[in-house]
């Protein structure tokens, strides 16, 4: 049986930008307002055009992306093929990591530093120096997800954004742990229904498209 939501219930359609270029400690990325701000890699790329093709013959009644490149290069081939201009929603920009921003984050994580395995075992972004809290991430996502779903009431929208405030909103929906979905694949898609303060998980994950 599917549970039938309220007709002015606005599906929100969330993808993760596709891969971006390796992180080179002796050459951070450059800075967006706090952020690293790759662009995407050869991969990336192509992650981007696959996910245009399995949406564009679906309803989309607009497209979203955050002020960092990595997404609105991700949502290009969409943009293209539907003809919709993507608006920028800053509150889904990426978490802030503080003094392992430029890249570092990828190498904490990879060489097992102890403030990374802190970080993962405490599921708290502000383990690292400077980093944004969950609380203020968590305030930001949720902001931004009523914004969007004010803006378009009882239609379906797609939204490219980033890994950590991906999870944090499924991680809202489903009153889960705050790292319960941060594992989510580049170019993943995952959706919720929102309906007035009540979201609602409706996938997570889903990389067909990229096989």
């Amino acid at each position: 049986m599917r549970f039938a939501v309220p007709e002015q219930a606005t599906e929100i359609v969330l993808v993760r930008h596709g891969e971006t270029v390796r992180a080179d400690p002796s050459r951070p990325f450059p800075l967006l307002d706090g952020h690293g701000d790759p662009e995407l890699a050869p991969q990336g790329l192509d992650q981007a055009d696959r996910i245009a093709r399995i949406l564009e013959g679906t309803k989309v009644d607009a497209i979203y992306v955050t002020p960092l490149r990595r997404t609105g290069e991700t949502a290009a081939p969409l943009a293209k093929r539907t003809g919709i201009t993507p608006q920028v929603e800053p509150g889904l920009r990426e978490v802030r990591l503080g003094e392992w921003e430029g890249g570092l984050y990828r190498h904490k994580i990879i060489s097992r530093d102890p403030l990374a395995l802190e970080m993962v075992e405490r599921e708290r972004w502000d383990v690292i120096p400077g980093a944004e809290s969950n609380e203020e991430l968590a305030a930001r996502v949720t902001e931004a997800i009523g914004n969007i779903s004010s803006a378009n009431p009882g239609g379906r929208v797609v939204v490219f954004s980033h890994g950590g405030a991906i999870g944090m909103v499924l991680a809202l929906a489903t009153r889960s742990r705050p790292f319960a979905f941060v594992a989510v694949d580049n170019g993943a898609i995952s959706t919720i229904v929102v309906s007035g303060d009540q979201w609602f998980l409706r996938g997570f994950n889903d990389v067909c498209h990229l096989a």
